[in-house]
């Protein structure tokens, strides 16, 4: 039995309205798969990229790279320097300021 619908299961015109509302979420959510995919292609076409934007961009991670390999500059104030977390900033760079490639979880830029 159906809580809020009242529809009784245990009968067969019952099992067919479940069945049909069932039928009717399905193609629901079909379409609204296929409008988001739709809508994701045209931005694509119009030049648009999803995801979030890179939180250091080139010259951000060039000019915190000179600062660690100085080791004058403690990592707290590079870190503030460029505007980032020190987690964000050692997923660009090594611990000695060199860039980290694609393969060992570096910028994607």
């Amino acid at each position: 039995m159906s809580l809020r619908e009242s529809i009784d299961t245990t009968t067969p015109g019952g099992k067919l309205v479940f069945h049909v509302f069932g039928a009717v979420a399905e193609f629901e959510r079909d379409l609204i798969l296929e409008r988001t995919m739709a809508g994701l292609e045209a931005a694509r076409v119009r030049g648009r990229k999803g995801g979030r934007k890179p939180a250091m961009d080139e010259r951000k991670v060039a000019l915190a790279s000179k600062l660690m390999r100085d080791r004058e500059t403690p990592i707290s104030e590079v870190c503030e320097v460029v505007g980032v977390s020190r987690a964000t900033l050692y997923r660009y760079l090594r611990p000695d300021g060199t860039p980290r490639p694609r393969e060992e979880g570096g910028s994607h830029m």
